[in-house]
């Protein structure tokens, strides 16, 4: 715990505050690509962690891939190193995030398989080059509620507070534009569900070569759209969202729903906060998807630690897994996914006074890595541990990327999960920009919904 204090200290100087003047001396912005990876993340191994030597940036030679497959297991032949269980759990007390703590306790059958840790992630050289001068000119708007001056990958590798490390979440590179097809399952206490389709489709503004600065994005950050495939009674309902980059301006995120019953488009101002997922059949809320998104203004932000925890990594194996292998009574198949130990920073949200939200406090497990949540607990308002999320995680090598796969929302109270992002029983539909043709794949939709 010592170290973990002191590692904190050293990355979070100052007084964690939330003002505008949050880049960092050059001293520090010297150390990426140093000591520390060109995103910010330690160079240094510790324990079961190995040390980052340049993570996978290319197709690695032990598989064959071509645009469009599934991504093949470059790490097909390693053992697994132990099991955690109900039974074992204290042993490994120390890096076990307390929402695998919880889900082992409420379901004696529940195990994590742990692996090899293997440092994959990796990213073009233009997000390398844009994250350091990001470290010298990015700045937090609005209380921390908007981000200034960075463009491009990550907007603050070396964070002050824990506003910081959420926006590097939000901001992640992702590619500048994508489409995926992917099912989705609430699942009930006995195993049954209703799958549903998604085709979504993003421009990831941000991350836009022609931008020289967050002030040329007009405040939106990401447009994103979603079409509902099936279940046939839901087939044709559109969500768009253009997410802002500074929610205190020109009133923050905008969303229109399309529903196919009335052919018309509606203002959606209720896509945001603790109103329910979209497909997620209440077990989700809408700023819940992704891990976290949206405006950070009902909470207080505050880093915890940084040190080792075991997450959801390197899962190829999920990522290629049909819906119908994964989804099982009470949780996924565990078998299918693969966890390591890394470090990850850990911070909390705590609602506000005089705010309201269904989570009074959220508890994220961030991979140091690739800046993105790998897990949450999710408290109620009796400060009881609600709901536990993981997105697992893999190298997009074929971008590349570190990126989410699967997503789950496992509701102790009730009993029942939702799992997202999860592979349909078509072919793979899963199309970067940075790995082929940009112009294939610019959300058409967006323009023919006639909002922008």
């Amino acid at each position: 715990m010592k170290r973990t204090t002191m590692l904190v200290s050293a990355f979070v100087f100052g007084a964690l505050s939330t003002s505008a003047l949050a880049q960092v001396p050059d001293a520090q912005v010297n150390r990426l690509g140093a000591d520390l990876t060109p995103i910010g993340a330690e160079k240094a191994g510790e324990g079961d962690i190995p040390a980052w030597t340049g993570g996978l940036p290319t197709v690695p030679s032990n598989v064959s891939y071509k645009p469009g497959d599934h991504l093949a297991d470059p790490f097909a032949s390693d053992a697994i190193k132990y099991t955690i269980t109900a039974g074992n759990a204290a042993q490994y007390d120390a890096v076990l995030p307390d929402g695998y703590k919880a889900l082992m306790k409420a379901y004696p059958d529940y195990k994590m398989n742990v692996y090899q840790t293997r440092r994959t992630c990796a990213y073009p050289d233009r997000v390398y080059s844009a994250t350091k001068n990001n470290a010298k000119v990015g700045i937090l708007n609005g209380g921390g509620s908007g981000v200034g001056e960075a463009i491009m990958g990550f907007p603050f590798p070396i964070p002050n507070n824990a506003n910081e490390i959420i926006w590097n979440h939000t901001l992640r590179y992702r590619s500048f534009k994508a489409t995926r097809q992917f099912a989705a399952a609430p699942v009930t206490r006995g195993g049954d569900y209703t799958l549903t389709i998604v085709q979504d489709e993003a421009i990831l503004d941000w991350s836009n070569p022609a931008h020289k600065r967050a002030e040329d994005l007009n405040n939106t950050s990401i447009y994103y759209i979603a079409n509902t495939i099936a279940p046939a009674r839901e087939a044709g309902n559109v969500v768009l969202v253009l997410e802002a980059l500074n929610a205190t301006l020109n009133g923050g995120r905008q969303a229109w729903q399309y529903s196919p019953g009335t052919r018309r488009v509606r203002r959606a101002p209720n896509i945001s906060y603790d109103n329910p997922g979209t497909n997620s059949d209440g077990l989700s809320t809408s700023d819940s998807f992704d891990g976290y998104n949206g405006a950070l203004d009902r909470y207080d932000w505050q880093v915890i630690d940084k040190g080792p925890r075991i997450i959801a990594a390197n899962d190829y194996v999920a990522e290629s897994t049909k819906y119908k292998d994964f989804v099982k009574p009470l949780h996924l198949n565990q078998d299918k996914i693969r966890y390591e130990v890394h470090r990850t920073w850990n911070f909390e949200a705590r609602l506000k006074a005089n705010t309201r939200h269904v989570y009074a406090r959220r508890v994220y497990h961030n991979d140091e890595d690739a800046w993105q949540i790998a897990s949450a607990e999710l408290y109620d308002g009796r400060g009881q541990l609600w709901r536990v999320q993981e997105l697992q995680q893999l190298q997009r090598y074929n971008v590349p990327l570190c990126g989410s796969g699967t997503e789950v929302v496992y509701d102790l109270q009730a009993g029942r999960y939702l799992a997202l992002a999860m592979q349909n029983e078509e072919p793979p539909v899963n199309y970067f920009a940075d790995e082929l043709d940009p112009s294939r794949y610019t959300p058409n939709s967006i323009r023919q919904l006639g909002v922008r």
